[in-house]
């Protein structure tokens, strides 16, 4: 997992309300599991007419989405089933950061544990953003705040695991693994201990 420290993009706004799992990547693409490439299914059902072309009317197939990687989505983002494709669907497709008012908590704890900063916002900020889509900011994972163009700073909470994995690119399990010595040292000193105690 790479490091995520700062963001700077414009914003792309989906406004829908309740995209779910489901949405975000058709369950018939979740037999792999390799990340790689599931960015081309990301949105599939709504992102391509049946023919196979790029539907004019999806928020990100327009020339303004280009480049954008800080999607601004409708209440409650990634409800339904839990998948961690979701969130691997939405990198490889080059979304580093989703915001709205409401996300889903298994879809925001699985995109924080895949290297995807799901962010919550309050009511007045997420609306605003909503209403100015294509507005560059800058998301700053260390001071917890995103600038706006005007100067002005929004707030926003994650929790201090979570924060700690993305500013250092490590997984849970690449977590544990770097304190691995640690860990091997707290089990001899407890099976010493417990040596003791049955002697």
């Amino acid at each position: 997992m790479n490091a995520v420290t700062r963001i700077h993009s414009r914003s792309v706004v989906l406004a829908d309300e309740n995209i779910d799992t489901d949405r975000v990547i058709p369950a018939r693409f979740l037999a792999t599991t390799t990340r790689s490439g599931l960015g081309r299914h990301c949105f599939s059902d709504w992102r391509y007419l049946p023919d196979g072309s790029d539907n004019p009317a999806f928020a990100l197939n327009q020339p303004s989405a280009r480049g954008c990687s800080i999607l601004v989505a409708g209440r409650n983002f990634g409800c339904g089933s839990s998948r961690e494709h979701a969130p691997w669907a939405l990198l490889d497709y080059g979304i580093e950061a989703v915001l709205s008012c409401e996300i889903a908590d298994i879809f925001r704890s699985n995109a924080l544990k895949n290297g995807l900063l799901a962010i919550v916002l309050s009511e007045p900020e997420h609306r605003w953003l909503l209403e100015h889509p294509g507005i560059e900011l800058a998301i700053d994972v260390r001071t917890q705040t995103i600038s706006l163009p005007d100067g002005g700073r929004i707030a926003f909470e994650i929790d201090a695991f979570a924060r700690h994995c993305l500013l250092e690119g490590v997984d849970q399990l690449g977590y544990l693994l770097a304190r691995s010595a640690q860990i091997d040292a707290y089990l001899q000193s407890r099976a010493v201990v417990s040596a003791g105690v049955a002697a």
